[in-house]
């Protein structure tokens, strides 16, 4: 269904290719814009002073309003029929969802096979003819249109033993052909019409000389599908990125392995509201000079109400400084233009950018599909109106991601802190080497999510002498899957605090085909690596930290330098506290190493603060009453590196602004001096290890 965008909670949407860029590179600016533009220029966000740049900027395509469409289906394109010499039916297997109101099943423009709630009619010619037949949903069907003499066979049964389900029709429909137009499974040929809900597979094509038939790849396409069988070689086209890996009549649970046994899962599942990269005209391009410093940036657009920012990052692509930040573009993308229905979610503050979200059913890997399916497969081509610097989440009426990741790198600049940024995405493709110039890597407020990449790269990196400052909550968690624009997550029950719910047998990527979820089951991710995980969540008031005695070893004990308080992060921009929002604690028997010291806990959190539920505790509601809490960490690594993990999304919220100081900013200081050395005393046999100088 063609859509265009609703600009009434911003004047000014778009999105930049790539989003990440090195020195010389060009970044490219797509915009829809509600009127024209007064101004683009470039803002650096990440320095106190949020300078503007002089960067020349290169007027490509008029700024205009643009459309999208919303919506996959399935299309064999008129030339590709042509090969056939004449197409005398469809038949496909369908495994209908949620439909409301008018859709589409079978579109070749003078015939169609259409759908009003469960009730299937034969379009022909523009008229509509009853078959009398309603269709059921979730149970897999066998469907079939045959031409032949001036009629169409309509023939349905069900592929389920347990639910028989058999009807047939027959239409006269006149001198109607098929292979003359396109033939779009699941949209209309006008796209006035939502698109289908619903899985498809075994698609086939009946011709004079036999039949041509499709076997669904379980690895997500980058262009045609060719048939596998048949007197002609034919391909469809996958439109607007519907979900592939899912699983097709075949699937009988012996696997949940779609590498194991590639037919059970040869379906396609489409949706109305799917939005694949958006391919929108440059407005405008800059090119980065070579001597720019990595950072986070912004176009900033001025309509005359308000400037918006459309942001980009500038990675390094050499060492400058013996730190690195990693920011965390894969929990960016996930969190992007959430939905958060408020009859799930209540606000407790507005946010434009979930509005612009809702306003235009714009759906976040956190949000689900109207058939309840769940969103796992995105682009960062398209508008992430909720990364901005002056972004609040609705769930708590505070900063998230972005903005209190910026909060740490102007802490950074203002306390002459060098560090280079890199982000996730170019951790993913360029693996440890991506680290290795660096003494430290440290992270953001929320590195939740990961490929396997990525966490093989940490890890890699601590075994190799490097030191992990992991200055966040709920880090080193969900796998995905990362493909050019395109990141993949899947979730399913036995994910814990997971807002959509994916069936167990549906776990596996379609980019790569290897297991999604967490990477703790996987025998990597958070415990094995930071040494904590996620133990409480929430949004009222966090809390602060207590130093606990272990903090006094000399192993620990200069962390604390200048930090009188025993107590700290009494306050901060996120839930007013040092921790809260998401908290980790270790857990032993998850994999936390014993050389793990927890150096201070926070306490005391309200019970509206719920515990991570796939955790076990053997001693009981006692025990569980007791882990109500956050620790923060510190491993000596035999290497000579360290871990130290916050265990806080809101630990980075509480360090003070400009030139101020407190015993937040102070830890961090110690934190960061610390690790960017150029040796470490080795804690257990008192020689140094070097990194890179």
């Amino acid at each position: 269904m063609d859509r265009r965008i609703n600009h009434n909670a911003l004047s000014v949407v778009g999105y930049t290719t790539p989003w990440a860029v090195t020195c010389g590179e060009p970044v490219d600016l797509h915009l829809s814009c509600a009127k024209p533009p007064q101004s683009i220029r470039i803002r650096r966000l990440d320095t106190p002073t949020r300078e503007i740049l002089d960067w020349p900027l290169e007027p490509l395509e008029p700024v205009g309003h643009r459309t999208f469409r919303q919506g996959s289906y399935l299309r064999i394109p008129p030339s590709e029929l042509a090969k056939t010499g004449g197409v005398t039916g469809v038949g496909f297997e369908l495994f209908l969802t949620i439909n409301e109101g008018a859709r589409m099943l079978v579109d070749s423009g003078d015939l169609a096979l259409a759908l009003c709630g469960s009730r299937l009619s034969l379009v022909c010619g523009g008229a509509s003819t009853d078959t009398g037949i309603d269709l059921p949903q979730r149970i897999w069907l066998d469907a079939s249109l045959t031409l032949s003499a001036g009629s169409a066979r309509i023939e349905i049964r069900s592929l389920d033993s347990l639910a028989p389900f058999e009807a047939t029709a027959e239409i006269e429909c006149g001198p109607s052909r098929l292979g003359e137009h396109d033939v779009l499974l699941g949209s209309d040929a006008k796209f006035a019409l939502p698109c289908l809900n619903a899985k498809i597979s075994g698609l086939r094509i009946e011709t004079p000389q036999g039949t041509v038939r499709w076997r669904f790849p379980t690895i997500l396409p980058d262009g045609p599908i060719t048939s596998q069988e048949g007197p002609s070689t034919l391909h469809v086209e996958a439109v607007n990125l519907p979900t592939f890996c899912v699983t097709s009549p075949r699937w009988d649970g012996s696997t949940f392995d779609p590498r194991v046994a590639p037919a059970h899962y040869d379906a396609v599942h489409i949706h109305d509201d799917d939005m694949a990269a958006l391919d929108w005209p440059s407005s405008c391009r800059v090119r980065v000079p070579l001597d720019a410093q990595s950072g986070i940036y912004a176009f900033e657009v001025d309509c005359g109400e308000r400037a918006e920012q459309i942001v980009f990052f500038l990675s390094a692509d050499r060492p400058i400084a013996p730190l690195v930040f990693v920011v965390p573009t894969a929990t960016y993308l996930a969190y992007a233009d959430e939905y958060l229905p408020p009859h799930l979610y209540p606000w407790l503050c507005e946010d434009r950018g979930h509005r612009l979200a809702v306003d235009n059913d714009f759906k976040s890997l956190y949000d689900f599909h109207r058939d309840l399916s769940g969103v796992s497969i995105c682009s960062y081509r398209k508008p992430k109106a909720t990364l901005r610097e002056d972004y609040r989440y609705p769930l708590g009426d505070c900063p998230h991601n972005l903005p209190v990741d910026l909060h740490f790198l102007r802490f950074c600049r203002s306390h002459g802190i060098a560090i280079d940024v890199i982000t996730d995405h170019d951790l993913h493709s360029r693996g440890p080497a991506a680290l290795t110039p660096y003494r430290a890597v440290v992270t953001g407020s929320h590195p939740e999510y990961m490929s396997v990449e990525m966490e093989g790269a940490y890890r890699a990196f601590a075994a190799g002498g490097g030191s992990i400052a992991y200055l966040g909550g709920n880090g080193f968690a969900g796998t995905v899957a990362f493909r050019d624009d395109l990141m993949e997550l899947r979730r399913s029950p036995l994910e814990a605090g997971r807002t959509w719910d994916g069936p167990v047998g549906e776990q596996a990527f379609a980019i790569t085909n290897e297991p999604g979820g967490h990477l703790r089951s996987r025998g990597r991710g958070e415990f094995s690596l930071t040494g904590v995980g996620i133990a409480l969540m929430g949004f009222e008031r966090g809390r602060p930290f207590s130093r606990t005695e272990a903090s006094r070893d000399e192993a620990c004990a200069w962390l604390f330098d200048g930090v009188e308080d025993e107590t700290f992060g009494r306050d901060g921009i996120v839930l007013g506290a040092a921790a809260g929002y998401e908290v980790d604690a270790v857990d032993r028997r998850l994999g936390t190493s014993d050389e793990v010291k927890v150096v201070a806990r926070a306490t005391g959190f309200p019970d509206s603060f719920f515990h991570d539920p796939s955790r076990w505790y053997p001693g009981g509601e006692t025990e569980m009453a007791g882990r109500r809490c956050a620790e923060m960490t510190i491993r000596n690594l035999a290497s000579g590196g360290l871990i130290f993990s916050a265990s806080s999304v809101a630990w980075l919220g509480a360090l003070p602004a400009g030139a101020e100081m407190n015993d937040v900013g102070r830890i961090t200081l110690n934190l960061l001096d610390r690790i960017s050395k150029a040796s470490q005393e080795d804690p257990k046999t008192g020689s140094s290890a070097t990194r890179k100088q």
